[in-house]
């Protein structure tokens, strides 16, 4: 339709129209290539926001598939890989999440877990791999890097340090955060995990 009424403007006032004619084309097609360009590199910037800073630019991001597999959508040059976790069961409506490239197989198999509809059942599937020994190790030591929240501009940072069968006498650090410092949680399984206050 803009293409009729530039036509007829064209007709009626000669070449002069004829160049506006081009101008708003071209223009309409460089805001196109401008879409298109964005949208891969949002599906990027998106998970590295969950990144530290100094391991932002060399971190792997992934997409996660209805599988339980994944796709590369940038190849790292350290050990950190990002992933978006948005629309995933039980986060929230933006969700972003890091860690060691060694953690994926513990990822996928808490993706597989947290997709079973019944949250009985999904703690359910969770404990009983716990206690036959399926249950994926984390890599110990690896940092989780979770940033969540409503939206991209309302969010909340948290840092976790697995140490999968630790616990708080192998440590030397309190099962519980009363002292108010770093703290052992799930102590004794595969979740183990260091909480650190205010991270």
């Amino acid at each position: 339709m803009n293409t009729l009424a530039l036509y007829t403007l064209s007709y009626s006032l000669g070449g002069y129209t004829v160049k506006i004619t081009a101008s708003v084309v071209l223009g309409l097609i460089a805001m196109s290539a401008t879409a298109f360009a964005q949208a891969p590199t949002d599906s990027i910037d998106k998970p590295l926001m969950a990144a530290p800073r100094n391991l932002k630019e060399g971190a792997t991001v992934i997409k996660w598939k209805s599988d339980f597999t994944y796709d590369t959508l940038r190849k790292g040059t350290n050990r950190l890989v990002c992933y978006d976790r948005t629309g995933q069961p039980g986060q929230q409506p933006f969700a972003v999440e890091c860690t060691s490239i060694a953690n994926l197989d513990r990822v996928a198999q808490n993706l597989k877990y947290e997709a079973i509809p019944d949250k009985k059942a999904s703690l359910a599937a969770f404990d009983a791999a716990e206690k036959d020994g399926t249950r994926v190790k984390p890599e110990f030591g690896s940092a989780w890097y979770h940033l969540s929240g409503p939206d991209a501009d309302h969010t909340r940072s948290h840092i976790t340090i697995a140490v999968p069968n630790a616990t708080g006498k192998s440590l030397g650090l309190p099962e519980d955060n009363k002292q108010g410092g770093v703290w052992v949680m799930n102590a004794g399984t595969t979740t183990a995990h260091l909480m650190i206050p205010g991270a």
